[in-house]
């Protein structure tokens, strides 16, 4: 049997080469980006503390429901203020407070203006409660009140007249319910000419006695849509409504009619003029 002996790796009498490293001391690249970092720093600085960028203007745009004051008013900015000081998103925060207000960006134009970027919510109609007109937008809410003069697309919206007790407490951010709206938007849409009358135009109004009414303007007959209640007596039923008024004005011709009462979509009666007994309208 052959024997070998065992090798030893290694030794404490091994030496290894050293490796020499780099120094990483000031290069004159490093040396450079240095300089030109120092130098940025103190034009920032410079910038910030110069008042060759001191806030002078203020120019608002896109509003035209909400009186500028107003906006100017939210902004608190002040003569000579740096603009590079000044942060945007709390005016922003500040401006959406307006309740006509959908959304605002505020941006900063050198040398010396801010500029104020207003999106106002879209009114569909004005919701009339005695002097007072409110632009009600599509969720219902009652978001400014007209403004005197009002704006061009303020002027040709349809108007509801809220003759209701309780309706005098209305004000801006309150909302309407979900049924006098949707009423309100399907009779306020109603024309002359969809009705077969050679009435001028449409008065639509809500009263305690008789809930939705139409008129015929200036002076024509008046017809009663009457109360709307959730799942009972709905808004569905205004376009059958509105046949048998137009059925009855065709019939009957609308210089007869002085009162009509839309009871359903299929039935309806009215009263002629210096008559007080109300006449059928027949069942299609």
């Amino acid at each position: 049997m052959t024997y070998r002996t065992a090798r030893r790796v290694g030794g404490a009498g091994r030496r290894t080469r050293r490796v020499r490293r780099s120094s990483a001391g000031m290069t004159p690249a490093r040396a450079g980006a240095a300089l030109a970092m120092l130098i940025c720093a103190g034009a920032v600085y410079g910038v910030a503390a110069t008042e060759a960028f001191g806030f002078t203007t203020l120019r608002v745009e896109g509003e035209s429901i909400v009186p500028e004051p107003a906006i100017r008013e939210r902004l608190t900015l002040t003569q000579g203020q740096n603009l590079f000081q000044i942060t945007t998103e709390p005016l922003e925060n500040r401006v959406r407070e307006i309740p006509a207000v959908e959304s605002v960006d505020i941006s900063i134009e050198l040398p010396n203006t801010v500029v104020a970027n207003v999106v106002e919510r879209t009114p569909i109609l004005v919701w009339q409660v005695d002097d007072r007109g409110f632009l009600v937008d599509t969720g219902g809410v009652l978001f400014a009140e007209r403004p005197d003069p009002p704006p061009r697309v303020v002027a040709a919206l349809p108007v509801v007249n809220d003759e209701r007790a309780p309706s005098r407490s209305l004000g801006v951010t309150a909302s309407l319910s979900p049924l006098d709206l949707d009423a309100a938007t399907r009779l306020a849409s109603l024309t002359p000419a969809q009705l077969g009358s050679a009435a001028s135009g449409l008065a639509v109004s809500v009263t305690d006695a008789n809930g939705f009414v139409l008129k015929a303007k200036p002076k024509g007959w008046t017809a009663v849509f009457g109360f709307y209640v959730l799942s009972i007596r709905t808004p569905d039923m205004i376009p059958g409504q509105v046949q048998v008024l137009t059925r009855l004005l065709a019939e009957h011709g609308e210089s007869r009619v002085a009162t009509a009462f839309l009871a359903d979509e299929r039935d309806g009666t009215f009263i002629p003029r210096d008559s007080p007994k109300p006449s059928a309208t027949p069942k299609p």
